[in-house]
């Protein structure tokens, strides 16, 4: 995830180039996308993907991209109405 980038943009990114392997033959469960994405997002995400990492298996690539977009607004709002200066 590249810094500053929004969750949308970072999903469609991602699930972009899966289709396209998936194209070209590539067989990729949605389980491996769900890591893959865990692995790369920025440090902002850190303690959610902690919390997530234990239902790796269960959670499907949508539920995971409300989950960080939820988590993405809350802490724009909170920047937003507190002045809070990001970690990220």
């Amino acid at each position: 995830m590249k810094n500053g980038e929004f969750v949308t943009y970072y999903f469609a990114r991602t699930i972009g180039i899966a289709n396209k392997m998936r194209i070209h033959g590539e067989v990729i469960e949605d389980v491996v996308i769900v890591e893959k994405i865990l692995h790369s997002l920025a440090p902002k995400f850190d303690y959610i993907v902690c919390s997530i990492e234990h239902d790796i298996d269960t959670i499907s690539i949508d539920e995971l991209q409300s989950s960080l977009m939820v988590q993405e607004q809350n802490q724009d709002r909170r920047v937003w109405v507190e002045g809070v200066n990001p970690s990220y």
